[in-house]
């Protein structure tokens, strides 16, 4: 017969993370896309989920997020990168800045709304592969701003 290790139960106590001081910092894990949290220094991070072992941007790196459009997994990036691949579902999604020009133009095949900078002279839909020429009068300009 097993002998409790235990002769009363103990409650439970839900899991808190540490709270990032100054001598930490967090990004995605490549492999399964949890948040993970290091110390500042650190070159690599395993991942305690998937072992995964994710590479630290060189300090003074600036990042961005962004949510995928494909499969709405929070995606971490180089900040000025000018497009984003995700590594779930390979969707490559636009990288905006704060106060850049967008335009939107439908699908001139499946008439889905796609979105692409000003100035672009074609895009691709992720959908159906085609690429649709931008004329003149076929966009909707608006200024995007994300804070």
């Amino acid at each position: 017969m097993p002998v409790p290790l235990a002769p009363y139960p103990t409650p439970h106590v839900p899991f808190t993370p540490p709270a990032a001081t100054g001598s930490e910092s967090q990004l995605v894990c490549s492999g399964c896309r949890n948040l993970l949290l290091y110390p500042m220094g650190a070159t690599t991070v395993c991942c305690a989920v998937c072992n995964s072992v994710t590479a630290v941007p060189l300090p003074g790196t600036e990042m961005a997020q962004l949510v995928c459009g494909g499969c709405h997994t929070l995606l971490m990036y180089i900040r000025g990168a000018a497009s984003v691949q995700c590594s779930c579902c390979h969707t490559i999604n636009l990288a905006l800045e704060e106060n850049q020009v967008i335009a939107h133009i439908n699908c001139g095949n499946c008439k889905m709304l796609l979105m692409y900078p000003y100035g672009a002279r074609s895009v691709k839909c992720a959908v159906c592969q085609f690429v649709t020429s931008i004329g003149a009068s076929a966009s909707n300009i608006e200024q995007k701003s994300i804070a």
